[in-house]
């Protein structure tokens, strides 16, 4: 999900992750499952995704980057392959000061036939500020947006914000008409993007859990979809995917698991680095790991080659801290964790209760990673309980504190292309989604100081300072750095993003060739 804005050196993805990013360019066919031999524009595509909604589309939690991933929302700013704000509903901006940015609207509809004006982008903005919980990419800024006439909108902030503009790319922060909104945007209601958005698809139907269908949105102010539509499967089970892309059943198969890479071949698979980090989140508040020198010992456990090589088998690098190397920045400024407490003796380990180890089923990596997890800290004395489960059954708990150690792959530059949001969202105080429950004076005050700090190279630095902090206190174990696969037959398909920073899979471009 790197960059800073305008003006500033760029800190660009390792290339080969930045070409990904650009649409997949694949050989043509004139047929086979899934079309009638017509040409792409005329057929609909067959995708499976891995994560059903968990709260019901709501742009304000982890199915923002579902409606994104399918081109269903837009906001004021997207991000190129470099993770630099690029003109989405904006067409420019500039900044006014320290605290205040200006937008110029271009002309655009929403899918319901209204008109995106400055008035829209307000209520938007101000219902996604207001939202409860609120949204990982508002837990370390405050945003109040004004208009200024009907295209120009004026977005101030209570401290200097210069990744402003990456920030409002983010899918939470996408723009939506007033039928979206049940309180008109007072942030006391349900909002539904379903016809309400801009993207080049619109969200027709939802079927709880289980499938959604997407229209082409003929009015689009960009390049007009290639498909005509697209068919939703949400399958968590990640060798169902697979096995649907094997058949045909899918066109487009998201997360393939690592153990199906080798039995579906090279032109149904598609690897590419990102900045996921895969790692354990240990419960810093209550039970057997808010005692420092217990959690200093579960670090202690973990090997992290074992991880890398056998679940992962060699598609993750072993772990070096929170950020890896899709952040490639980050291992030149590193510096060792600070304040580390001395590890609890094993015969101390075996004094303690019996500690729960959650993760998910959604990647099917986690819990075969899980296992092993179990293995290590079992080894080392702990008595260790398994709960796995639908990611979407779990979030609750898990932000509740409700586990003793949480496995999750977490991309740290999917809120604003830069860790700064990751860190503050994570690991201070007032994070929102904080499962290590960490409040530290350390980490705060190193992500404050990032936050305020408009130089790229002096707030990397900041930041890792915060990492430094955050892995001293041994609240985030990382295990390992992932790779991502996708699935899709690239005889057939076209134009699938492979996307670094995992906003976009689905795009205008997207169709059966």
């Amino acid at each position: 999900m790197p960059s800073t804005s305008p003006g500033h050196r760029r800190v660009a993805l390792p290339l080969a992750a930045a070409a990904l990013l650009v649409p997949a360019a694949t050989a043509c066919s004139s047929g086979g499952p899934g079309g009638s031999g017509a040409s792409g524009g005329d057929q609909r595509l067959k995708v499976a995704m891995a994560f059903p909604p968990a709260q019901a589309m709501s742009p304000y939690g982890d199915d923002a980057v579902t409606l994104s991933r399918l081109a269903v929302v837009e906001g004021l700013t997207g991000l190129d392959k470099n993770g630099d704000a690029k003109p989405a509903l904006a067409t420019a901006w500039k900044r006014d000061g320290d605290l205040a940015w200006e937008f110029t609207l271009r002309k655009a509809a929403f899918q319901d036939g209204t008109q995106v004006d400055a008035v829209a982008v307000v209520r938007s903005l101000a219902a996604a500020q207001k939202a409860s919980p609120k949204p990982r990419v508002l837990s370390d800024t405050t945003l109040t947006a004004t208009a200024e006439g009907a295209g120009t909108v004026r977005v101030t902030t209570k401290a200097a914000d210069p990744l402003l503009p990456q920030r409002l790319a983010n899918p939470s922060l996408a723009v939506l008409s007033a039928a979206a909104y049940t309180d008109n945007g007072k942030g006391n209601g349900k909002v539904d993007p379903a016809g309400h958005a801009t993207g080049p698809f619109t969200l027709a139907k939802v079927n709880g859990a289980v499938s959604a269908t997407l229209e082409r949105n003929d009015t689009y102010w960009g390049t007009k979809a290639k498909a005509s539509g697209i068919d939703v499967k949400f399958v968590a089970d990640g060798t169902a995917r697979a096995n649907a892309l094997r058949t045909k059943d899918v066109d487009i198969a998201e997360y393939v698991p690592i153990s199906q890479a080798a039995l579906l071949g090279d032109n149904l698979v598609h690897e590419f680095p990102t900045a996921r980090t895969s790692g354990l989140s240990l419960n810093t508040e209550r039970g057997v790991f808010a005692d420092p020198a217990l959690r200093a010992a579960a670090r202690e456990a973990i090997d992290s080659k074992t991880l890398a090589t056998g679940v992962y088998e060699g598609r993750a690098d072993t772990a070096q801290g929170l950020l890896g190397p899709g952040v490639p920045w980050a291992a030149e400024l590193r510096t060792a964790p600070t304040g580390r407490a001395k590890a609890a003796t094993p015969a101390e380990v075996a004094k303690t209760k019996e500690i729960v180890l959650a993760t998910y089923t959604n990647r099917p990596e986690l819990p075969e990673a899980a296992t092993v997890v179990q293995q290590q800290l079992e080894k080392r004395g702990f008595t260790v309980k398994q709960v796995v489960r639908d990611y979407a059954q779990m979030e609750a708990d898990a932000l509740g504190g409700k586990f003793d150690a949480f496995l999750q792959a977490r991309n740290t530059l999917l809120d604003t292309a830069d860790p700064l949001s990751y860190l503050a969202s994570d690991f201070t105080c007032d994070g929102s989604f904080n499962i290590s429950q960490l409040c530290a004076k350390p980490v705060d005050t190193a992500v404050a100081k990032a936050a305020s700090l408009a130089d790229t190279d002096a707030r990397h630095r900041a930041e890792m300072t915060a990492e430094a902090a955050i892995l001293g206190a041994d609240a985030f174990v990382p295990l390992v750095h992932e790779r991502f696969i996708q699935g899709y037959d690239d005889a057939r398909v076209e134009g699938v993003a492979l996307d670094p920073m995992e906003r976009t899979l689905i795009t205008a471009d997207t169709h059966i060739g």
